[in-house]
This record gives C-alpha cells, sequence and structure tokens, in this order.
C-alpha cells in the first residue's frame, strides 16, 4: 500500500508539472462520460479456507481415503465486468479531475472442490462430493487526476492516476454438496455465505483517448490497470438447504450445528484465549456469538478495457 501511494504522489506531481508547463486556450468545461468495461485478473494468491476446508481440488479413490491427486486453487476476483458514470471537470488544455462511481461483477471463481471423500462410516460409509464457488459484487468511487495529450485530428489521448475507494459490497461463496453411499445418492445441500469487507483503498492508472463525433458527443477508449485486495470483516450463512428444504437454522444430518457461532464470524487480525474461538477457548466458548476466525483476503487487482460515450458541456 505504501509503494502504491508513493507511485501515485510520484505521478501526480510529474503530470501537474507537465500541465503546468502548456498554457492553453480551451475554458473551463464538465464532462460526462458513460462506459462498460471487462478486467482481466493480473495477480494470482492462494484463496482463503472456506468453512474450514482448504482452497484445494482433491480427488480420492473408492475408499474415500486415498487422496489420488490435490491442486491448490489460485486466482483472484480481478476478472469480471464492470459499468461506470463519471464526471469530469477539466481546468485547462491540459489537466482535468474526474469521479466515477462504478458496479463491478467478478467472474465466478472456484475456492474448493472435493470428489468422494468419506466423511462417515456409520451407519454405511457416507461419500461427499462437491464445490465452493466465489464472486464479488461491489460498488466503488474512483477518483483521479487526467493529464489530456493534446487533440489532433478529432483524437485526443489522455492519462490518468487515482484511487479506488470500495462503498458497498460483498463476496458471496456458494456451496453444492452431494452426499452419497454405495446404493445412490442420499442427500444434496446448498449455502450461501456472504463476507462483508473491512473499508480499504485501491490504487489505478488508465491510458486512453476519445474521438469526437460532434461537437459535444465523443467515444472514447481506455486500458485500466487496478490493484488493490479486501480483507474479510465478517461472514454470515444466509441460506442452507438440504434436498430444497430450508434448514439454516435447523440441525440436521449433514449440519449438526445449526447454533448463532455457526451461522456468524467476525474476523481479527489474532486470537487469543480471550477470543470467541474453539481453536484457543474452548471451554469459554459462547455459542450464541459470534465466532472469531483469523481474517483472511481476496486479490481484485486485474488489467481491462473500457468503451463508452462521452458527453461535454
Amino acid at each position: 500500500m505504501k509503494k502504491n501511494l508513493f507511485l501515485l504522489g510520484l505521478l501526480v506531481c510529474s503530470m501537474t508539472a507537465m500541465a503546468q508547463t502548456t498554457s492553453g486556450e480551451k475554458p473551463e468545461t464538465w464532462y460526462f462520460k458513460l462506459g462498460g468495461s471487462y478486467f482481466l485478473q493480473t495477480a494470482a494468491t492462494e484463496f482463503p479456507i472456506v468453512n474450514g476446508q482448504l482452497p484445494n481440488t482433491d480427488v480420492y479413490g473408492p475408499n474415500g481415503t486415498t487422496l489420488i491427486s490435490r491442486k491448490t486453487n489460485h486466482g483472484s476476483f480481478g476478472e469480471g465486468f464492470r459499468s461506470g458514470l463519471t464526471a469530469g471537470y477539466r481546468f485547462s488544455t491540459r489537466v482535468g479531475v474526474e469521479m466515477g462511481i462504478n458496479y463491478y461483477s467478478s467472474a465466478d471463481k472456484l475456492m474448493v472442490e472435493t470428489t468422494n471423500r468419506l466423511v462417515a462410516t456409520a451407519p454405511t460409509n457416507i461419500f461427499v462430493t462437491g464445490d465452493a464457488v466465489g464472486k464479488i459484487r461491489a460498488w466503488d468511487l474512483s477518483p483521479s487526476l487526467v493529464l489530456f495529450l493534446g487533440e489532433s485530428k478529432g483524437f485526443e489521448p489522455y492519462t490518468k492516476v487515482g484511487v479506488i475507494v470500495p462503498i458497498h459490497g460483498d463476496l458471496t461463496i456458494e456451496t453444492n454438496r452431494e452426499y452419497s453411499t454405495a446404493a445412490g445418492v442420499m442427500a444434496k445441500t446448498y449455502s450461501e455465505d456472504v463476507v462483508k469487507p473491512n473499508p480499504t483503498i485501491g490504487f489505478m492508472a488508465a491510458v486512453g483517448t476519445s474521438y469526437k463525433l460532434g461537437k459535444k458527443i465523443a467515444v472514447f477508449a481506455e486500458i485500466e490497470y487496478r490493484n488493490f485486495t479486501v480483507h474479510g470483516k465478517t461472514k454470515e450463512t444466509t441460506v442452507f438447504t438440504e434436498n430444497g428444504v430450508d434448514k439454516l437454522h435447523t440441525p440436521s444430518t449433514f449440519r449438526q450445528d445449526a447454533s448463532y457461532s455457526a451461522i456468524h464470524t467476525n474476523y481479527v487480525s489474532q486470537l487469543t484465549t480471550s477470543s470467541n474461538s474453539k481453536v484457543t477457548n474452548a471451554a469459554g466458548f459462547d455459542d450464541t456469538k459470534a465466532t472469531d476466525d483469523i481474517s483472511s483476503f481476496v486479490g481484485i487487482s486485474g488489467i481491462g478495457l473500457t468503451v463508452g460515450l462521452k458527453y461535454s458541456l
């Protein structure tokens, strides 16, 4: 984060200095941009633990205990679609500022997958096969400083740097499991866990160009790089069904603990003997309160292409 802020400050100072070296005749003006983007992830990290399961793809043999293969699941939530509306103010020919509001929806990411793992031996051998898939949806604000590089034949290239401030969003993890015996499938379960983030700030930089279609209308395209991570604050299981029947608050064969502590989690930086944790404070654990767990993070870094329309007043 410190490195990103230093680079941002250096770029801002450089852009401001360049802008001040050129006097412009263009009057102050407002403009608005409406665009859509698609991003590709740029930095893959190991996904966090999901409901006690390591972020692996595991395949077990017929006996359910012999591990045949294991692959660690890496990735980020930087791949996905974004739509946004931006207001800009141009101080001169060369320099301006923008404020964008964006909605981002990531691609689905496989976090955990298990095939044929033995989970019980009574009254008969029971095996589980399933996966957990995560998806981020978020709103953010993106203030930035823009340096216009000059217009030629209707084209006006520019570059900009700024920050990304998430204002609302979450990571939703959908888990599907199928429990079976030698006789066939005996149950299917589905759950949704919603992870709320701690406040954070990211960094962005972009280069692009606009092309005039008329006196006030233009099209634009830009390539943007963004870099930030999100730490979890809380997690809540909002849905749990067994064979399509709601059992969120009801203990069942395949999820015996339906207490408040099993449904709610508070993420902390450190577990101590005073934490509400079965790991460090089993004797004092209170199942009527949220479970304390170590905070993890996910990345949302990516590089993307944005295209859209620009209207100048």
